[in-house]
């Protein structure tokens, strides 16, 4: 396997970027509720995204920068990325959460993945708008892991996805290895691999080929 694709929200990261986002204008039960929705596959994650979103208008931009400062990678997240770029593994985060947040929360532990897909919260006049763009609102993961494979000259047999909610599924599909961090039920029967922690997801790596095995 030469290419490991990653949600974010739920899997590198524990932290949820539009709660943390929420808190800051009081909205973040309300976020909650609709990510659990479209996490378990009860409604659309463009439009659960674009509701999120809208519960965000008006928030100032040092707010938001203070609440993308929060992301935070799970612990091992960043020894396990680092292990797969010392074993020449391309990593990707494919993620409808915000690229600003991913990139805070690498940069946070030093470490870098080759490519980021991820949605973006535009702002006017130091605010945010409401409104949601990127890559990854209509469109959707296994589409962003075809493309990334094909530049890189990988079959999608050859790679490697790992998520947990029901928006990771087109791409667990697609994957050659679908492996769920502790996922939502809904996706959890589309799943290779179960782990529900990044000391397992390294062993499983390992198991697997992606990673050489750890000299003991």
């Amino acid at each position: 396997m030469t290419l490991v694709a990653f949600d974010f929200d739920g899997t590198l990261s524990d932290s949820e970027m539009t709660v943390l986002l929420g808190e800051r204008l009081e909205v973040a039960g309300e976020m909650a509720e609709i990510t659990e929705r479209a996490m378990n596959d009860e409604m659309s994650y463009a439009e659960s995204l674009r509701q999120r979103a809208g519960l965000l208008k008006g928030l100032p931009q040092a707010d938001a920068e203070k609440a993308y400062g929060e992301v935070r990678l799970r612990p091992g997240a960043a020894e396990v990325i680092e292990s797969l770029n010392e074993a020449g593994v391309h990593t990707a985060i494919l993620t409808g959460g915000f690229e600003r947040g991913v990139e805070r929360a690498l940069a946070r532990e030093g470490v870098a993945v080759d490519s980021i897909v991820a949605n973006r919260l535009p702002m006017a006049d130091g605010k945010l708008t409401g409104e949601v763009e990127g890559p990854l609102i209509e469109g959707t993961k296994d589409d962003a892991l075809r493309r990334l494979a094909s530049a890189q000259g990988v079959d999608p047999e050859d790679t490697v996805a790992v998520g947990d909610g029901a928006n990771d599924l087109p791409m667990l599909r697609v994957a050659g290895l679908a492996v769920g961090f502790d996922p939502k039920p809904a996706v959890e029967p589309h799943c290779d691999e179960l782990v529900t922690d990044m000391v397992s997801l390294r062993r499983l790596f390992e198991e697997r080929g992606v990673l050489e095995p750890a000299a003991e």
